[in-house]
């Protein structure tokens, strides 16, 4: 158990710092005015934030999903491997299941950390930047905000993360046995960058437009007074400004991010069960380790 959570640590880890760029550009074309938009596109948007950023720019706020991630990990594993067992047989509905219970779960420590990560990478460069890092950013939030403020996005944020996860468990299940991911094949890893990558691809098309509202609803009042009520009123007020295209809105960058992480997440998983467990892992000498299962997680061989 210990090698696997170590393994899907690390996956994690590479996850996070190859996707976060992409996740800073999504952000903000997300979240700029529809009226003065800051940026034309995807690739306009990079341009800009590494012309009048740098590189760095494009990490800003890197610190919140990074300080998060162990635990996320941790409730993940968890929750849907003792969510299936329970359940019984392994069939994809309960995959599914299992998969949006670990979704829900992770909510408690996903929102404040997403929220932390949407303000950082939305404020302006220089001295003049109202926060630090993560924690100081929860720390201002709080002290004006109170416990609710930190939480601000949980409704969107359980939402979008209950579904997708459902979506990805279910969707990297199917697609692992439709490729006959076995140990031993010698095409193991390819096939696992695929169903990973395919599969992150389908859990973020399934519940993007909830997204964009979660975003807009943690990035408001950052610049000027609040102007959403709630979950309901920025899809409203959302869609009478922009129309329906408004909710696709990062889209592009999203799905960039989605298959490149996925494929990072799990290389690392990979190499790191094969390195750290050894003759343990290849009682034959040539079995290859056990398949990671999950959003850059490496499914545990028990808890």
């Amino acid at each position: 158990m210990a090698l696997d959570f170590l393994a899907g640590c690390a996956g994690g880890v590479a996850g996070v710092l190859v996707g976060h760029p992409f996740d800073t550009v999504k952000v903000r074309l997300q979240v700029q005015n529809p009226e003065k938009p800051q940026y034309r596109g995807t690739l306009h948007c990079f341009q800009s934030i590494i012309k009048q950023e740098s590189v760095l720019g494009l990490y800003k706020g890197l610190g919140s999903p990074l300080m998060g991630l162990t635990f996320i990990n941790a409730l993940v594993f968890g929750v849907q491997g003792n969510t299936l067992r329970a359940l019984g047989q392994d069939t994809p509905l309960h995959q599914f299941l299992a998969g949006a219970a670990a979704g829900a779960i992770q909510c408690v420590i996903c929102c404040p950390m997403e929220l932390a990560k949407t303000r950082l990478q939305l404020q302006d460069a220089g001295p003049a930047r109202p926060y630090r890092g993560s924690l100081h950013c929860l720390a201002h939030i709080y002290r004006r905000e109170g416990l609710r403020g930190v939480n601000r996005g949980m409704g969107s944020t359980l939402l979008r993360e209950t579904p997708s996860f459902g979506v990805y468990f279910l969707a990297y299940d199917v697609l692992t046995r439709a490729l006959g991911c076995e140990p031993g094949d010698a095409l193991l890893v390819p096939k696992l960058l695929l169903a990973g990558g395919t599969a992150g691809i389908l859990s973020w098309l399934s519940t993007y437009p909830v997204d964009v509202v979660k975003s807009r609803l943690q990035a408001d009042g950052l610049r000027g007074a609040p102007r959403y009520g709630g979950f309901v009123d920025c899809v409203r007020q959302s869609y009478r400004a922009e129309g329906w295209r408004v909710f696709t809105r990062g889209l592009a960058s999203t799905l960039l991010r989605a298959f490149p992480v996925n494929a990072a997440t799990f290389a690392t998983v990979t190499v790191v069960l094969t390195y750290a467990r050894g003759p343990e892992a290849r009682p034959d000498g040539d079995a290859a380790p056990a398949a990671p299962s999950g959003p850059g997680l490496a499914q545990p061989s028990s808890l």
